[in-house]
């Protein structure tokens, strides 16, 4: 198997300046660094008003491809910004590119979401349960089946117990969650939605003043269980504003807490499977992940919940 090139600093201005024709003024060529630090990059500030996204494999070419239809078909449901492509291609054989417009703003790790944002967030799950999911699969847009919360609770109990051992985490939290809680948590059928399934912090463009702007990369978007972006917000805003979110867009209270306990198992596996060893994700920010999704919050004093019935097609 041929190994994929790696896309450089020199490799990005090359491509920039061969598609944005006002690049082409000056010796050192366009503006361009990595969104994040460290480790290879596959996205790229161009200026500072484009953003270019490098499929690394030829998997995450073919994620691009779908995102690209699949941007045009959520932007007319959505209240917040979804990017826009001004050029999309091959930067290297079979490996695709897209350069898109910024969308002005920080991400949900660098501002607050305000009240007004969290009805934003709501719009954003409304828009959502709105698009046609015959359309997506239509698109390519896989179909995937809801995750069991009871076999996630047992991983997240075990993690737990590692993680009191060094002080991280009080493992008797995880009580509140029993076997019987979690089957009446099931993911119900009949509810499957299009969900953005990545909606985290860096995922969510804010603005300073607490405004849900846009929200970014697409690829992994999923037909299947609405709680999971239930547990993104409840990662990436913490789980208050996304209970509040998942209620103003007509969400009940199974939903909205099968996502908040997605989340809260989520984040005890994760940050024990980094602490021993797996995974680079930064622990601050998975630290924080884990003090949003406990959040102490009224709904889960919610003891009998209704049957929800909200959309036609099965999980």
């Amino acid at each position: 198997m041929t190994q994929a090139p790696t896309p450089t600093a020199d490799t990005v201005r090359r491509l920039v300046r061969s598609l944005l024709k006002e690049s082409a003024t000056g010796t050192s060529g366009p503006d361009v660094r990595p969104v994040a630090e460290g480790g290879e990059h596959s996205t790229w500030w161009v200026g500072t008003r484009h953003v270019l996204r490098l499929a690394p494999d030829r998997e995450a070419a073919l994620r691009q491809r779908r995102e690209l239809r699949l941007r045009d078909l959520v932007r007319p449901h959505l209240p917040v910004a979804v990017p826009a492509s001004v050029a999309h291609g091959e930067w290297a054989p079979g490996l695709t590119y897209t350069l898109d417009v910024a969308i002005p703003g920080g991400t949900a790790e660098e501002h607050d979401v305000s009240a007004v944002g969290e009805a934003d967030l709501a719009g954003l799950l409304t828009g959502l349960r709105e698009v046609p999911v015959r359309q997506a699969e239509t698109l390519g847009v896989p179909r995937t089946p809801p995750r069991s919360l009871e076999a996630l609770r047992r991983m997240a109990v075990a993690a737990a117990e590692r993680l009191a051992a060094v002080d991280e985490f009080d493992a008797a939290r995880l009580h509140q969650l029993t076997p019987p809680g979690a089957a009446q948590l099931a993911a119900q059928p009949g509810a499957a939605v299009l969900a953005h399934h990545a909606l985290k912090g860096e995922h969510l463009v804010v603005s300073a003043d607490g405004r849900v702007r846009g929200v970014l990369d697409w690829t992994d978007a999923a037909v299947g269980d609405p709680a999971e972006d239930i547990a993104g917000l409840a990662l990436a805003v913490g789980s208050g504003a996304a209970v509040r979110a998942a209620t103003l867009a007509g969400y009940g209270a199974r939903p909205c807490l099968r996502g908040l306990w997605l989340a809260r198992c989520d984040t005890v596996i994760r940050l024990t499977d980094r602490l021993e060893g797996h995974g680079d994700s930064p622990l601050r920010l998975l630290r924080t992940q884990l003090r949003r999704a406990w959040e102490t919050i009224l709904l889960e004093r919610v003891t009998e919940l209704r049957e929800d019935t909200e959309d036609d097609d099965e999980l």
